[in-house]
């Protein structure tokens, strides 16, 4: 099977929009959550957010979005986004740049794209209401592509002529860590030479609020500790949006163009808890086998890993369980990898989360180091035993796995080997 290395990386999120930006505030450990001015009226209990700077998409008429100058958008293009598609368009000109990639080399059959995202509640319901109010024909003819899960690779593969694979991915917060589990598969197997990874959200009210009503939120109104995954009074997540886009390419194409990738995606692991539709298995059953698949995949022994970037929402019942899944797998075989969740930092973003996150472990992987797991103050005592890290490591991790688990006990975990860097 062929090697799969991560050649380029794209960020639009709350902690930075470049990855120079993002590796600084995760180094420095600094937060992009702040109170959220459409969490204000009092009957709203959530307060806080971690929304994406520079962009501003709340008009439902595309073309009066403001974003940053660097990006030139056609107009016939803006017609068919929703807030989350500009997002990971932008972070897909990153990738493509830092990549360093031709026009033809990602518009040929060889070339795929796979992107995860939950549609755009709020633009689908902006089209919907106006069909009842106005009239069937008085909708935008693009409003559905615009709107509907599938969104993102619909404009994606459209924009930039993609001809290779393209699909997406709905697993809710394990939706982008599938889609770079599939990616990676199609390049392993000789299926395509390059795979484009696209995971975005929108993060705005629609997108986050309703998960008030699962009691999943949390109502910490401060924003210096509202998401502390793996604090013993963490009350829940902190909801954000953006984009994060990865290429891979085949060890065969990174040696024809000559380029140094971030780091290897060494294998993957999947597994379901079939458990509950919406809380994760209390033993972390699904996770724990979604861990020992990939260590297997990837043929690498629980003691070689040195970080795990953890799902850890900051929710009470999801933070034990994961922990319960990493014991099983790595304590009771004496390993101790570092662990920290970086979700204390950006807020958790849904199906952004897994492509985000991955993203992430490759840039410190790249510049050596391991982000701390912030805002615990008193460290959850079903998590003591492990090696949580509540401060940045400069060390650079030579094995990295990322977790993610969403909806209906669905879990991924993604292992990432280090690469040689230039002297």
């Amino acid at each position: 099977m062929a090697k799969v290395f991560v050649t380029g990386l794209g960020f639009i999120t709350s902690i930075g929009n470049d990855a120079e930006t993002v590796v600084q505030r995760l180094r420095r450990m600094e937060h992009g959550i702040e109170t959220y001015p459409p969490f204000a009226h009092r009957d709203i209990p959530v307060k806080v957010a971690a929304p994406v700077k520079g962009f501003d998409t709340s008009s439902y008429d595309p073309e009066d979005w403001e974003y940053p100058k660097r990006y030139r958008v056609k107009r016939e293009f803006l017609r068919s986004m929703s807030p989350h598609v500009l997002y990971s368009y932008c972070a897909m000109l990153q990738a493509i740049e830092d990549a360093d990639l031709q026009p033809d080399e990602i518009s040929n059959e060889n070339t795929g794209l796979f992107a995860a995202s939950a549609g755009s509640p709020d633009v689908l319901t902006y089209y919907v209401d106006r069909m009842r109010a106005k009239g069937i024909m008085r909708c935008s003819p693009l409003g559905i592509p615009a709107s509907i899960s599938g969104t993102v690779q619909f404009n994606l593969v459209a924009h930039f002529s993609i001809k290779g694979a393209s699909t997406g991915f709905a697993s809710a917060c394990a939706s982008s860590s599938h889609a770079l589990g599939y990616a990676y598969d199609e390049i392993a197997l000789g299926r395509q030479d390059r795979m484009i990874v696209a995971g975005a959200e929108d993060g705005n009210v629609e997108t986050i609020l309703p998960f008030a009503a699962m009691r999943a939120l949390s109502l910490n109104t401060s924003p210096d500790s509202a998401s502390r995954p793996f604090d013993r009074g963490r009350d829940g997540f902190v909801g954000t949006g953006g984009a994060t886009v990865l290429i891979l390419e085949s060890e065969e194409e990174v040696n024809r163009r000559g380029v140094a990738p971030y780091c290897e995606v060494a294998g993957w692991g999947q597994a379901s808890d079939g458990h509950n539709v919406a809380i994760s298995h209390p033993e972390g059953t699904g996770l724990a086998n979604a861990l020992k698949n990939a260590l297997k995949s990837a043929k690498v022994e629980p003691g070689s890993v040195d970080y795990i970037n953890a799902h850890a929402t900051s929710t009470p019942i999801g933070d034990v369980s994961e922990a319960k899944a990493i014991r099983r797998i790595f304590s009771e075989q004496g390993a101790r990898p570092a662990i920290s969740s970086t979700k204390a930092l950006t807020g958790h973003g849904l199906s952004l989360a897994g492509a985000m996150e991955t993203g992430f472990c490759a840039l410190a992987m790249r510049h050596g180091f391991m982000p701390g797991s912030a805002n615990i103050t008193h460290l959850e005592p079903d998590v003591a035993d492990l090696n949580i890290i509540r401060e940045t490591v400069e060390q650079r991790p030579q094995v990295v796995i990322n977790n993610s688990s969403g909806f209906g006990g669905a879990n991924v975990a993604l292992v990432l080997r280090a690469v040689p860097t230039a002297n």
